[in-house]
């Protein structure tokens, strides 16, 4: 194990892989000798050359469906986007392609493909690049979603879906880069897709977070064992596509209490499917309703003050957690 941050985590797994199989390249806008706009690719020029690192003209859709084919013609490609909102110009590549691809030819057309890039609030970049997009390509099939919280998970996740035969749309967050904790240092390690993580046990209320709402659940979980008595189980689910549900359910039914919480928008959120979901399976177990946490139906200001104004807050994840307690 040696002390990481999210985004040196990586840096680190997309160049052991590029070393192990001589198949997987990256490519981006800005990738190459700037590293791209956060350092997730700085120096691999220097150690790959040009031909596995590759700065692409700003063309999402263009730079996408070529690595389509070059995954159907058996390479293993990495396209970095540089926001993950810009994954809305290429949506004919991702949805009616690189998604149906495989299925289209029967399961003999493998597609390795990751598409990863950074998305979220935190830093006032605004409308068009701040929005967080996962609930969009959970609803398609085809695309596995993965949303890395830790850097350990970030390399773990990350080397899976660079090894998975299927596209994977890797969603990172501008606000964990910085982020440093412990990563497993294996150059096998990996963390299947499916398996969520309980970050942490309780036995009053069950909180499903994403990305950074998973620390800030587990402060407010302490607060509220600190302050109220009520002890909550936070859960990661890591990856959307494919989701953990008997995790979750196993807990919603242990706890008979759930509050989801995440970044994005909350009408037509991550939270409405998980909340619908989780009501098939536990009904019964249930002691309140669901609550769900998300963004207002607003787009996303530059102001930070307004910005978080849009955003849940650590406030809202108390007050939830109290508010289906106490109901």
């Amino acid at each position: 194990m040696s002390v990481k941050s999210y985004v040196q985590a990586i840096k680190d797994v997309t160049a052991e892989e590029m070393r192990r199989d001589d198949r997987v390249f990256i490519m981006g806008e800005d990738i190459a000798e700037q590293g791209g706009i956060f350092g997730a690719t700085r120096g691999l020029i220097d150690e790959f050359g040009p031909e596995r690192v590759r700065n692409t003209p700003i063309s999402e859709c263009g730079f996408l469906g070529l690595g389509l084919g070059a995954a159907c013609a058996g390479l293993r490609p990495i396209a970095e986007l540089m926001y993950m909102d810009f994954s809305l110009v290429a949506m004919d590549s991702l949805i009616n392609q690189i998604a149906k691809t495989r299925y289209i030819f029967g399961g003999k057309a493998k597609i390795p493909m990751v598409i990863r890039g950074q998305q979220g609030v935190g830093r006032g970049n605004a409308a068009t690049h701040s929005q967080s997009l996962e609930a969009v390509f959970m609803h398609f099939p085809g695309l596995k979603v993965v949303m890395p919280s830790t850097p350990d998970d970030a390399a773990g996740l990350l080397r899976t879906a660079i090894r998975d035969d299927n596209p994977v749309m890797f969603f990172e967050h501008k606000a964990l880069y910085t982020t440093k904790g412990e990563v497993n240092d294996d150059p096998n390690y990996m963390i299947p897709f499916g398996k969520a993580k309980i970050v942490r046990e309780g036995k009053d209320v069950t909180v499903v977070a994403t990305h950074t709402y998973v620390q800030k659940a587990v402060r407010m979980a302490e607060k509220l064992e600190a302050e109220e008595g009520i002890s909550v189980e936070v859960i990661d689910p890591r990856t959307l596509v494919p989701f953990d549900w008997d995790t979750v359910t196993e807990s919603v039914i242990k706890t008979g209490r759930c509050v989801v919480v995440h970044e994005a928008h909350r009408t037509g959120g991550v939270g409405a499917e998980i909340a619908a979901e989780v009501s098939e399976r536990a009904f019964r177990y249930l002691d309140a309703p669901i609550v769900r946490l998300g963004a207002k139906s607003c787009p996303l200001p530059f102001n930070l003050g307004l910005e978080n104004a849009v955003v849940p807050q650590e406030s809202d994840i108390f007050d939830a957690c109290k508010k289906v307690m106490y109901r």
